[in-house]
């Protein structure tokens, strides 16, 4: 559920005071713990590094990005693979085909 209009998109004071500090085309890593702040026109064309428990993914602002979560271009979890009888015959075929690659 979106945010209401009547309160504005959710901005993180101390972000977007580090945003106005850089200079446009500086390739510094800002750094953020925000995950919930809301991508404004004012970050295009920097990169951010939004935490995601563990460390901080770099996540570079385009145009299209606009109004979207930061913390939706840094996963949180990692996905392993789905197990079973498939997923061992492809592991064998794909392992397979790597030694014939690595004797050629």
């Amino acid at each position: 559920m979106s945010r209401s209009l009547k309160k504005g998109p959710y901005m993180d004071a101390k972000l977007i005071k580090k945003v106005l500090n850089q200079k446009p085309g500086e390739k510094n890593l800002i750094k953020t713990w925000a995950r919930a702040a809301s991508i404004t026109p004012e970050m295009v064309g920097f990169t951010f590094g939004v935490h995601n428990g563990k460390e901080h993914i770099p996540v570079y602002v385009t145009e299209d990005m606009v109004g979207h979560k930061l913390g939706e271009f840094s996963p949180t979890t990692k996905f392993g693979r789905h197990g079973g009888k498939m997923q061992k015959e492809m592991d064998a075929k794909s392992a397979e085909t790597a030694q014939e690659k690595a004797k050629a």
